[in-house]
């Protein structure tokens, strides 16, 4: 035990779960049930009034699914969190429930694409307007503040061209705003970075990814920090009195009357949640406490494989560059060192001197690398970014995203180093083979 408690390794694999509280079983149960018996009216009372914690129906609450929620909250040091169905619905239940109906949202253009074609799409029908800046640099986003922004977001390591956020910076801009820092940490993992040591107020996670590694299911999550001051007048869904939040023969409460802890995550429990229903099931939470339970030797083997790929691919006389933290002369490394010191993870991007038709080509050719619109799994995974997890931006949007048409993403799996190397070079030889530089 550290001075503080348990420490990382610990918790991965013992937080959330009393044995002694489920019939002493070693594993989390899994609670395949709609709804529990609510014992007698006056503890329906109690619950319903938050006077006792409690389950009332698997939507809002499982066992399950808060042992999953505990355990990741005490990885990231966060007071609350929320299990979700899906880590798109993580990032449109925070966003939603931040803005309520209006306002902006200031991000970067380095975002997974679905992230950014939703914000063209689907936030400005709910009155959300989106602004850009450059995550690596907080005065841009300093400069880009307006009165009616009510966030900043941000990926601590973005999709695919793995850029790190300068989020000490970030997080400095936007509590001298009174807004709060959000942070999508999907590609890090609290093992690699925990955003609320470095200011973040709201973390969100596709579930999917690194934290469960075995590709089987689809989950979120939402965390909060506990320090943000939602009652600071910016904002009222957290503060204005609900009948459903009465008191028991009193009167009637906002979220920061309940908790100052996690007024945050029980609104969109008791909102998002409650009412449009992406509820994660008892099953898939179950799949990603077995996958947490080896999240560090996990994630630190891919990024040893990583950086030994990285390196590997900037010494290939075929390769015209190489997009990750620890490839020599990336502008983030200097972030990276100072916000990733276990590594910058293991997902990479890189593109060959030539037609871009030969990144389809190094995909068809690859006998290793499954072509999945996917990361974090035990298994290596190639894609096109240009035309799949990006392939909703048009042209000029991918060119301010980065992203250029001849982009091959990795995402490292648990493979023999020397077979993924071997995989790759035969690949791209059999590219440049197949599609031969052209001599002017």
């Amino acid at each position: 035990m550290g001075e503080n408690g348990p420490r990382f390794d610990t918790l991965k694999v013992r937080a959330g779960h009393r044995p002694e509280e489920h019939s002493y079983a070693v594993q989390v149960p899994i609670y395949q049930t709609a709804s529990f018996e609510l014992g007698d009216p006056a503890r329906a009372d109690r619950l319903l009034n938050f006077d006792e914690l409690g389950y009332l129906y698997s939507r809002v609450g499982n066992p399950t699914v808060a042992a999953l929620e505990q355990r990741v909250a005490a990885l990231d040091g966060a007071a609350g969190a929320v299990g979700l169905a899906s880590g798109m619905a993580a990032v449109s239940y925070t966003l939603l429930n931040v803005t309520d109906g209006g306002g902006r949202i200031l991000t970067t253009r380095s975002l997974y694409g679905g992230t950014t074609d939703a914000f063209k799409k689907v936030f400005p029908r709910f009155g959300v307007a989106v602004d850009h800046a450059d995550a690596a640099d907080p005065a841009s986003f300093a400069a880009a503040v307006r009165p009616d922004t009510k966030a900043i977001f941000v990926e601590s390591i973005a999709n695919p061209n793995a850029e790190v956020a300068d989020l000490a910076g970030l997080a400095d801009v936007a509590h001298a705003h009174g807004i709060p820092l959000v942070v999508d940490n999907t590609f890090a993992t609290p093992y690699l970075l925990r955003p609320i040591e470095h200011g973040a107020d709201v973390v969100v996670y596709s579930a999917t990814k690194g934290l469960s590694g075995n590709g089987s299911t689809i989950a979120g999550l939402v965390l909060e920090s506990g320090r943000f001051d939602w009652a600071n007048g910016a904002f009222p869904q957290f503060t204005e009195p609900a009948y459903t939040l009465r008191d028991r023969g009193g009167p009637e409460r906002g979220f920061v009357d309940i908790t100052r802890e996690f007024p945050f995550t029980l609104r969109i429990r008791l909102t998002h949640l409650a009412y449009l229903g992406a509820a994660l099931g008892p099953q898939d939470a179950y799949l990603v406490l077995l996958g947490l339970e080896t999240l560090s030797e996990r994630v630190a083997k891919q990024v040893a494989t990583t950086e030994r790929i990285v390196a590997f691919l900037q010494g290939h006389p075929e390769v015209a560059w190489v997009a990750h933290p620890s490839a020599a002369g990336s502008p983030s490394a200097a972030l990276a060192a100072r916000y990733l010191p276990r590594g910058a993870g293991g997902v990479l991007s890189f593109g060959l001197r030539g037609d871009p038709a030969r990144a389809e080509a190094v995909i068809a050719a690859s006998r290793l690398f499954s072509y999945q619109a996917n990361v974090g799994d035990a298994r290596s995974l190639v894609i096109n970014s240009s035309r799949t997890t990006h392939g909703e931006l048009d042209p000029a949007e991918q060119a301010l995203a980065g992203i250029r048409e001849e982009t091959i993403r990795l995402s490292i799996g648990l493979e023999d180093p020397d077979d993924l190397v071997g995989d790759l070079d035969q690949a791209i030889a059999k590219a440049a083979a197949d599609l031969p530089l052209t001599v002017a």
